[in-house]
């Protein structure tokens, strides 16, 4: 089986098992194909660790490290302890077998309870994948770092971590009865998929060649520049990551290029606090479908204007004014539909949409003339 299809059964495997978690599961297989990290924030409880233990396990040969962070955790812990034997030739050295900096997967819970000496640790380690071990500077293999929180970061010496996050999902108990009631029912999965981690970097290497069209780039930068309007403004360097991100979220989707509507993927991305999550998803909407709103309103004006004409007149006159009273606004709102229309396909905007609302649009227009 090609490695795509297995990340296919992976993913939908995934979904099958865990219930109101979709958005979280396509953006942790996004992370894992750009190598980027995930912080998850929400109540325990909420299947955090476990699905990333489930990742973890769909990838033959990968290891996984799992920790709970306090403010009592020690660099022992998740680093390994020191070598007696290089003490002796004093090289103050770690043993770091099982630990930290031998994983390829990791999820540490509650991230931002540990002491500063150790978050500067891992912020080295999850952002230019080292590890500062005596005398050496050693390479990790870690692909992605899965993070947990019940609350967002308030001391600023947290921040340059939390910023490492690029993905981040704000998780709650399950909503909709039915799933939990298949939830309580759900027994442990009898088979999985499962990619070798030889397979992971040949798609990882595959997601660095999908194409970005400039459309893409340019609703990007769109994007940016509507959102810092509203004062919610992204670091240069969490744009540039998102492009690989887009890239992996298309290839997870078996596309062959990048599409605007892998562009929703951002509001998981680009938001700061949780608050300004549906701002962000505003915007992007807007950028992206603001234009088929419009056009969906201007039907909703049409048809109000045919009800306003076929209404009961106590006479013809009245009526014969009412029709031309609305063929004359319905004239205008094709006017505008056809101003609307020449712009988004200047900026390659899709135009099915717009094309079957003017067709509704001028049958209406024509069903009014009929009865002039």
């Amino acid at each position: 089986m090609h490695p795509q299809e297995k990340l296919r059964k992976i993913r939908e495997e995934l979904h099958q098992q865990f219930f109101e978690r979709s958005e979280l599961i396509d953006g942790a297989l996004a992370a894992l194909l750009a190598a980027q990290h995930v912080l998850i924030i929400g109540p325990p409880g909420t299947a955090k660790s476990m699905l990333a233990d489930e990742l973890c396990r769909r990838i033959h040969g990968a290891t996984y490290f799992h920790w709970l962070l306090t403010k009592f955790t020690t660099p022992e812990e998740l680093f390994g302890a020191v070598s007696l034997k290089a003490l002796e030739a004093d090289d103050y050295r770690r043993v770091t077998t099982n630990k930290l900096p031998e994983a390829h997967i990791a999820f540490l819970d509650e991230v931002f309870k540990a002491s500063s000496s150790i978050l500067n640790a891992i912020l080295t380690l999850i952002n230019e994948r080292l590890f500062h071990n005596g005398r050496q500077v050693t390479p990790v293999p870690l692909l992605t770092l899965f993070g947990a929180s019940n609350e967002l970061p308030e001391d600023d010496e947290l921040l340059a971590l939390y910023d490492r996050f690029l993905l981040r999902f704000v998780v709650s108990y399950i909503g909709e009865e039915f799933r939990f009631l298949k939830m309580l029912q759900a027994k442990e999965p009898t088979e999985r998929t499962t990619l070798t981690l030889d397979e992971l970097r040949q798609m990882q290497a595959d997601v660095r060649s999908v194409p970005v069209p400039n459309l893409v780039l340019r609703s990007l930068a769109d994007i940016r520049r509507e959102l810092q309007k509203k004062n919610i403004v992204a670091s240069d360097r969490r744009y540039r990551q998102s492009v690989g991100l887009l890239q992996a979220f298309a290839y997870l989707h078996g596309r062959s290029s990048v599409a605007e509507a892998d562009l929703f993927l951002l509001e998981h991305v680009l938001w700061k606090d949780p608050s300004e999550r549906i701002e962000v998803h505003n915007v992007i909407h807007g950028l992206l479908h603001g234009y088929e709103d419009e056009v969906q309103e201007l039907l909703f004006q049409t048809r109000e204007l045919r009800d306003y004409a076929e209404r009961t007149w106590d006479n013809r006159e009245q009526q014969a004014r009412a029709v031309i009273e609305a063929h004359t606004k319905i004239r205008h709102i094709l006017a505008k539909i056809e101003e609307i229309s020449q712009k988004a396909g200047e900026s390659g905007r899709p135009l099915d949409k717009v094309t079957t609302i003017k067709r509704e649009i001028e049958a209406i227009q024509q069903q009014l003339l009929a009865k002039f």
